[in-house]
């Protein structure tokens, strides 16, 4: 009988090792990469008080007529002489200011007119001292690069198709380079003597706090104002609102304890007149 031979035994398989962990190797920068930007954090939901407070910056409602001519009647007294703060000789000089002035104050723009009007009154003698000569006369003002590249291209585009002289009308100015419809209704307004009411960002807040002519654009807020503001006071209307949203009607806070036109006002969060603090004594 044959023997039966066994087979030999398997060795026992060794317990495999578990895969060593990957290193993180840092990425090799490069000596003139820029840094990675750092990620921005996650905007949080407005609060309680964040949201009472954007609602009190509007009035809960519009103005009545009465008290709609009862507010341009007291701002009328407060402000007897108002008109534009910019500095212009001249429809053609006006348009330029306003042009400048867009994003920038009106007193900053009267410290560089004078020196640019001396050297350019006309659109001739403004193309003839071209963009560069322009932009040295403005740098003090923001975006001056770019207003100087408008104005040489709007006094050029008034020699080309007007003979030189400002258009009349708000389609032929809102044509011309630099110039939106706010710039038009106030060279409308004080050159051409239109009732017009220009919607800058003073009139724009004025409105809205107040119940004049409320509105979630500034095209919005000037069909309100235009339809809701007496004819015979809307050319004047104007610099009232402007000046009074200036100096007085201010973003941060209104001073309404000395605003002449408080009682009509629908503002529902009035301020009342600071308390002065007694002066500190010394020993």
């Amino acid at each position: 009988m044959a023997r039966q031979t066994r087979a030999p035994a398997r060795a026992a398989a060794k317990p495999a090792k578990p895969p060593a962990p990957k290193r993180r190797t840092a990425k090799p920068v490069h000596p003139e990469a820029p840094p990675e930007p750092p990620r921005k954090a996650p905007r949080k939901a407005p609060t309680e008080a964040a949201t009472t407070a954007d609602s009190k910056a509007i009035a809960p409602r519009d103005m009545t007529p009465p008290e709609i001519l009862q507010f341009l009647s007291d701002l009328a007294r407060a402000w007897p002489d108002a008109e534009t703060e910019l500095h212009y000789s001249s429809p053609f000089t006006l348009l330029i200011a306003v042009v400048l002035s867009a994003q920038a104050t009106d007193a900053s723009v009267n410290r560089v007119t004078p020196a640019l009007f001396a050297a350019a009154p006309t659109p001739a003698a403004m193309v003839a001292l071209g963009e560069e000569g322009v932009a040295a006369l403005i740098r003090t003002i923001g975006l001056w690069r770019n207003k100087a590249k408008n104005v040489v291209e709007l006094s050029r585009q008034m020699l080309e198709h007007h003979n030189g002289e400002v258009p009349g009308t708000r389609e032929a100015l809102e044509a011309l380079a630099g110039v939106g419809r706010k710039t038009a209704n106030v060279v409308l307004n004080v050159a051409f003597h239109q009732p017009t009411v220009p919607v800058d960002t003073h009139v724009f807040r004025l409105a809205n706090r107040t119940g004049l002519g409320r509105g979630k654009t500034v095209e919005a807020v000037e069909a309100a104002l235009e339809r809701r503001i007496p004819a015979d006071m809307i050319r004047d209307s104007h610099h009232w609102l402007i000046l009074q949203g200036r100096y007085v009607c201010k973003a941060r806070k209104p001073e309404c304890w000395r605003c002449a036109a408080s009682e009509p006002c629908l503002y529902p969060a009035k301020t009342d007149r600071p308390t002065l603090k007694p002066p500190r004594r010394t020993a």
